[in-house]
């Protein structure tokens, strides 16, 4: 008995199909300048890359990805999706591939340079002071109330001295 296949572009395309169509679309400049991937920059060849490429799963993947979302354009999924290799992922029925997206060296450029932009943006904001101001934080009456003498090496407020409160405090 076969189970329903899921909705993807993925099922059933050979490795060989899938790049002739990206070299045709792209040229290998244009896939090295997108994935990074040196098997297509460095005397690229549709054998040598296809044979990289069935030994080394996680660049496998990273084209994979490329053939989904910029090739085919589909939607993006969920977190839980991209946990999920790309051949293992699926899409809502109904929704089918989209014209390829348009891209140059320049353009993958531009965008490289965009998001290491952001991501500098988003890290400097993480190291900024957690209320927003440049001041020390105040220390808590307890903080500054603290026994110097504690031989344990924590710091402990000193007890009260009111034979009345039963805490010691």
């Amino acid at each position: 008995m076969t189970e329903k296949q899921q909705n993807n572009p993925l099922h059933g395309l050979s490795l060989d199909i899938m790049m002739t169509e990206l070299v045709d679309f792209y040229d290998w400049k244009v896939l090295y300048a997108a994935m990074r991937l040196e098997c297509f920059n460095l005397n690229p060849s549709m054998e040598a890359s296809i044979k990289f490429l069935k030994k080394t799963e996680w660049a496998r993947e990273r084209v994979e990805s490329f053939y989904l979302y910029r090739f085919k354009q589909m939607p993006k999924g969920t977190a839980e999706q991209f946990e999920l290799k790309p051949r293992a992922r699926g899409f809502a029925d109904g929704i089918v591939p989209r014209k390829p997206q348009e891209l140059t060296v320049e353009l993958l450029d531009e965008q490289r340079a965009k998001a290491t932009e952001n991501y500098e943006e988003m890290k400097s904001k993480k190291e900024r002071p957690r209320f927003g101001s440049d001041k020390p934080r105040q220390q808590d009456a307890y903080a500054q109330n603290r026994d110097s003498g504690s031989k344990s090496g924590t710091k402990r407020a000193a007890p009260s001295q009111d034979p009345s409160n039963p805490w010691g405090k």
